[in-house]
Order: structure tokens, then C-alpha cells, then sequence
């Protein structure tokens, strides 16, 4: 097949690119490189491999046949969209109606990589793909929260209105290789802390909780929600649940580091809870993560410590 990947050279996209070249597959990346790199798609040495830096927010033209649009272009960690603000809202409605677009005129299938933040700060624990969410519209989390529920509502219309083979993979948190070290996430920022034996941040009492995926199973799950015929959204995530707190110990634990635990305030619209109940994805794609935490975070904490020697840091 030949496939067009929008924010090819972000952390998961980049991932999925090397999935779909390791399937034999043809792969265009766009990416414009706002939170992506060409580092993560550095390593890529394939004829079958295409770089285009592009904003898809605008018209976007690809030559020749597609067969599936994977569009993963979005900043997708807090400090990003608090920083990029319009171009968050902006990559979620205008780019993917833009990479809906290409999918029809290709007559090709799509998937839109929503995420768990659909739900907001959830009522109910585990969610599931029934829940419809308690999202704040204008709080500062709204402007990607609300950006990628509107995706799923242009995704789902391009799907019954013009009959375009859509998909919809709700990504919960993930980590692995190539997470920027300095994206505000919780898995590289503690890996980072506790590696140059600084204090790790928790917000609040670090009692709120977040279920951990490792990249590599993630992106198996989406590979094979796109061979599938589902068109309705899908978790996929690891629904092994911790406290932020339990998390910042484990990797002291793992790196041993000398680091100490502070507390922060909780930023305003902070999950409390987030964990997937992945019932649907074990039924429909035969999937569940086969990573243990232990295991996926001994690979990211290897990860930053050649990163930083590499930057003689």
C-alpha cells in the first residue's frame, strides 16, 4: 500500500512509519516540524520512505495513488498546546478536514488519532468508548480536548456522509523512544529528573492515577485497527492503573537515583483518573499490551541516558 502519514516525524508517528515500511508498505510523512523532528525519522535509510515538511493545515497534494491516510499531526502534550494554542485547534479541525479531503479524493481509508482527553476529567472509571466525557470547552486543556472531539465528529460525518472508510483510535498515555525529554509529560520529565538526580515534580499529592502504554504495543493496536472494518472509536491503551506518585517511586526505583519527591499545585483541569477498558479493542482486534511497565520504561530510561551523553549533557 501507499500511505501518507500526517506528523510522520512526531513520537508516534515516527513509530509508525517504521511499522508500516517493516510491513512492506510505501510511506509519505508530513510533518511541518512545530513539535516533530527530522531526528525521529533520521534513522530511516528506505527508498519506500518519503519526507515532505508541510503545514496540513492547508490544501494538501500528494501525487499518485494513496491508499490510507494515518493522520497523527497535532501537539499532543500539555506544555505544547498551552504554547500553540490556535495551531492546536487549528491541526484539529482544518488539518484533518484537509487530510479527510485527500482521503477522499484518493478513495483511500483513514484513521484519526483521537485521544483518551475526548473524556476530559472523567466521572467514571475505567473509560470506555460509550462515555461521552466531562471536558472543560474553555479551560486551558480545552484547546486540544475540543480539537479532537471535533475530529472525531469530522471524521465520523466524512465516514456516513461521503462514505469515506474511516477510523478512530483513542490513545491513552504512551511513552517510549523519541518522547521529547522536554514535553511536559510525566514519563520523560520523571526519567529526565531522576537521570540528573533532581527533584521530581509531582502535581497535587500525586494521587491522581494514569495507566502507561508502551509505544511499540500502541502502535500494533492502531496498525491493526486500520486493517480492521471498525469505524467506531477505539481505546488503546494499557489499563494497568498507578498514582502518579507510585510512578515517580518506580522510576527512582529503576534509574537509582538520589532524587527527592516535591509537590507542585495541580494545574487546573488535571485528570484525576485515567484508565482504559480496552474490552473492545481485545474483542475486535484481537489486542492487548504485551509490554510490562518495568520492562518498557528500562528501554525509555536507556533511551535518555545515550540521548543525553550523545549531548554531552
Amino acid at each position: 500500500m501507499r500511505i501518507v502519514v500526517t506528523g510522520g516525524a512526531g513520537f508516534l508517528g515516527s513509530h509508525l512509519c517504521d511499522r508500516l515500511l517493516a510491513e512492506g508498505h510505501e510511506v509519505i510523512a508530513i510533518d511541518n516540524l512545530i513539535t516533530g523532528s527530522t531526528d525521529n525519522i533520521a534513522h530511516i535509510r528506505d527508498k519506500r520512505f518519503t519526507f515532505i515538511q508541510y503545514d496540513v493545515t492547508n490544501y494538501i497534494y500528494v501525487e499518485g495513488p494513496v491508499d490510507f491516510v494515518f493522520h497523527f499531526a497535532s501537539p499532543a502534550s500539555p506544555i505544547d498546546y498551552l504554547e500553540l494554542p490556535i495551531q492546536t485547534l487549528k491541526v484539529g479541525s482544518l488539518g484533518t478536514h484537509k487530510a479527510l479531503g485527500l482521503a477522499k479524493y484518493k478513495k483511500a481509508g483513514f484513521l484519526l488519532a483521537s485521544t483518551s482527553e475526548v473524556y476530559g476529567d472523567p466521572l467514571i472509571n475505567p473509560q470506555h468508548e460509550e462515555y461521552w466525557g466531562n471536558v472543560n470547552p474553555i479551560g486551558p486543556r480545552g484547546v486540544y480536548d475540543e480539537a479532537k472531539r471535533f475530529a472525531e465528529a469530522m471524521t465520523m460525518a466524512y465516514h456516513t456522509f461521503h462514505k469515506v472508510e474511516t477510523r478512530i483510535v483513542r490513545i491513552f498515555n504512551t511513552y517510549g523512544p523519541r518522547n521529547r525529554a522536554n514535553d511536559g509529560r510525566v514519563v520523560p520529565t520523571f526519567i529526565n529528573q531522576a537521570i540528573r538526580n533532581e527533584p521530581i515534580t509531582v502535581f497535587g499529592k500525586g494521587q491522581q492515577t494514569r495507566s502507561f502504554c508502551y509505544v511499540s504495543d500502541l502502535i500494533d493496536g492502531i496498525y491493526r485497527l486500520s486493517r480492521s472494518s471498525e469505524h467506531y472509536p477505539v481505546n488503546v491503551g494499557n489499563p494497568h492503573e498507578m498514582t502518579v506518585l507510585q510512578f515517580a517511586e518506580k522510576i527512582i526505583e529503576l534509574t537509582g537515583s538520589s532524587s527527592k519527591i516535591i509537590y507542585k499545585p495541580l494545574p487546573q483541569d488535571d485528570p484525576t483518573v485515567r484508565r482504559p477498558d480496552i474490552s473492545k479493542a481485545k474483542k475486535i482486534l484481537d489486542w492487548e499490551p504485551k509490554v510490562n511497565l518495568e520492562e518498557g520504561l528500562k528501554k525509555t530510561v536507556e533511551y535518555f541516558k545515550l540521548k543525553m551523553e550523545r549531548e554531552g549533557r
